[in-house]
């Protein structure tokens, strides 16, 4: 199960759009439990900054007993983040009011040596996201363990070095209840509200 979800995590656009609605639809139905390496079997507590320039911690100020939606991008990039990021944003207004409260949306940059929080700042403006949702960046040694420890990364070195081979998937948890998931970020805006509701232990599930 380890392989096949890191496998997942590294896949990109050509991936995402291989891996089809099955796949996403088996990850949403068997949410599984999400271990770093770090200390405690918790997700490292990363320093970062916002695209407002407020300095966070990963696991305690974004994290910690939260429903969240992760994903990474970077602002130069020409394939599949602008995409993605118009996607997401649709299912931000499918969160309405529950963004923020009860769900929490996070984009990471890939490139931290490029994407200050003034050029996330300006990303941000460009891409008419709304109040909310949180683009963030830090150092870049910092970043790399971060992905890592979410599942963003391929075994293959050489696809692992392809930055954009990360920006395909969405990561999805609950971390008061472990319970972890993927979507690809292209998937619809409904699939991906549907993942969120599945993790979310507050939505009333029917069958």
């Amino acid at each position: 199960m380890n392989t096949r979800r890191n496998l997942l995590a590294g896949i990109g656009a050509l991936g995402a759009a291989a891996l089809g609605w099955a796949a996403w639809h088996e990850a949403g139905e068997a949410p599984q439990r999400l271990r770093s390496a770090a200390a405690g079997g918790r997700l490292p507590n990363t320093p970062l900054y916002t695209h407002e320039g407020q300095a966070v911690r990963f696991y305690d100020d974004l994290v910690r007993d939260k429903v969240v939606a992760i994903n990474m991008m970077y602002a130069s990039c020409t394939g599949i983040c602008p995409t993605a990021t118009a996607n997401l944003r649709l299912v931000q207004q499918l969160l309405g009011e529950r963004l923020g409260r009860d769900v929490f949306m996070y984009s990471i940059t890939l490139q931290p040596e490029l994407d200050t929080p003034q050029s996330l700042k300006e990303y941000v403006a460009l891409h008419h996201i709304e109040p909310g949702w949180l683009f963030l960046t830090g150092a870049p040694a910092d970043i790399e363990q971060l992905r890592y420890s979410l599942g963003f990364y391929d075994p293959d070195p050489l696809v692992d070095g392809n930055k954009a081979s990360h920006s395909g998937m969405l990561r999805i948890g609950n971390d008061a209840y472990e319970r972890w998931t993927m979507a690809p970020a292209l998937a619809t805006p409904k699939q991906i509200l549907a993942t969120i509701n599945h993790v979310d232990r507050s939505r009333v599930h029917r069958a």
